[in-house]
């Protein structure tokens, strides 16, 4: 199973999907868009960065904004040493494995009008705001402080910026940059 969930998410970071149903005029409509795509996040205690697949469905909520109901998904292990020189408890490699399913609202402001692009471009600022579900667990055989990675809250908060350039009616390229997990890839309408 592992296999295919690492062979999946080197797939999937080859390539991201963003299938929408936006309209592409001067009166654009940005509702009704399925972003379906694969990142890279860095988070701090995962000590390097970590492929991250997310999913979101844009419903218009507004003149050039939008809220969309997303999930997203990653996993990651560490592996530490820990013991001391004494016969007891002599030095070993254990793992730390988590997985987070971050789970919330993402609202965007599109700047289309304000900026007078085109019909090609989409430019946004967004927020995310949900929580956090969180599974975490060491090897049975670590004796240490297992609370180590606790955090108090599963509060989720992240900030982006984005854009998406139009090649055709069909198919188009984007990059959403943020606080937390960055994307880029391909747009298929």
């Amino acid at each position: 199973m592992k296999k295919f969930i690492i062979f999946s998410i080197l797939t999937f970071s080859i390539m991201s999907f963003n299938i929408s149903a936006q309209q592409t005029s001067s009166s654009e409509v940005y509702s009704h868009t399925l972003n379906l795509g694969v990142g890279i996040g860095y988070y701090g205690y995962a000590e390097h960065s970590i492929p991250v697949l997310h999913a979101n469905y844009e419903l218009n909520a507004g003149k050039d904004f939008t809220l969309a109901p997303f999930i997203s998904f990653y996993s990651f292990r560490n592996g530490y040493y820990w013991g001391d020189n004494k016969k007891n408890y002599p030095y070993k490699q254990y793992y730390y494995s988590e997985t987070d399913i971050p789970i919330g609202v993402k609202g965007s402001y599109y700047f289309d009008r304000i900026l007078g692009a085109g019909s090609n471009w989409d430019f946004y600022l967004a927020g995310s705001l949900g929580f956090t579900i969180i599974k975490s667990s060491w090897d049975n055989d670590y004796y240490g402080d297992r609370n180590y990675y606790n955090r108090s809250t599963s509060l989720y908060l992240d900030l982006h910026i984005g854009t998406e350039y139009h090649i055709n009616s069909k198919l188009g390229i984007y990059l959403d940059l943020s606080s937390g997990v960055s994307t880029v890839g391909i747009a298929i309408h």
